[in-house]
């Protein structure tokens, strides 16, 4: 079984988050990878966090997001990263988190944008250029209603999260 790293580095490269997990395959809407319950993560050099839950990424090929896909009972069902494309490497995925978040409930019917404040204070801080606000705006917005009406948002992240359980 291959084991990959997630990277995701803010956009002076200071380390985020970060963890290692499973690779479960691929397929149209991206690479998936899983961590089973009690796997751990990491924000930066913070101490370690254990996931109680499962849970499984998409990183899609050259789109400007990520996919968390949270096992119950955690009331965050999804949780989108708006982040530059994915940079994939043999065992090492990395990316950098623009902090605009899109979060879906677990009832299906709440759906919200994170971190506004804070994509706004890094644009400035950061010089964020023209094209990446943007894109990261722009792919926002598009996150905000395909989280409840297209795939793989609906059922097709349900089968990687049965293969980590």
């Amino acid at each position: 079984m291959r084991n990959v790293r997630v990277v995701y580095r803010k956009y002076d490269e200071k380390l985020h988050w970060h963890q290692w997990m499973r690779y479960l395959g691929e397929d149209e809407y991206g690479v998936w990878l899983g961590a089973p319950p009690n796997s751990v993560a990491q924000r930066g050099d913070e101490p370690e966090i254990v996931q109680s839950q499962a849970v499984v990424q998409l990183f899609p090929r050259d789109k400007w997001f990520t996919a968390a896909f949270n096992d119950e009972p955690r009331w965050t069902e999804i949780y989108c990263d708006i982040t530059t494309p994915v940079e994939f490497g043999e065992d090492v995925f990395t990316m950098i988190d623009l902090d605009l978040d899109v979060i879906r409930r677990r009832d299906g019917t709440t759906v919200l944008v994170d971190d506004e404040d804070e994509f706004a204070e890094h644009q400035v801080k950061y010089g964020y250029p023209a094209d990446v606000i943007k894109t990261a705006q722009e792919t926002c917005d598009w996150l905000v209603g395909a989280v409840v009406t297209e795939e793989p948002f609906l059922t097709v992240y349900k089968t990687y999260l049965d293969k980590v359980r």
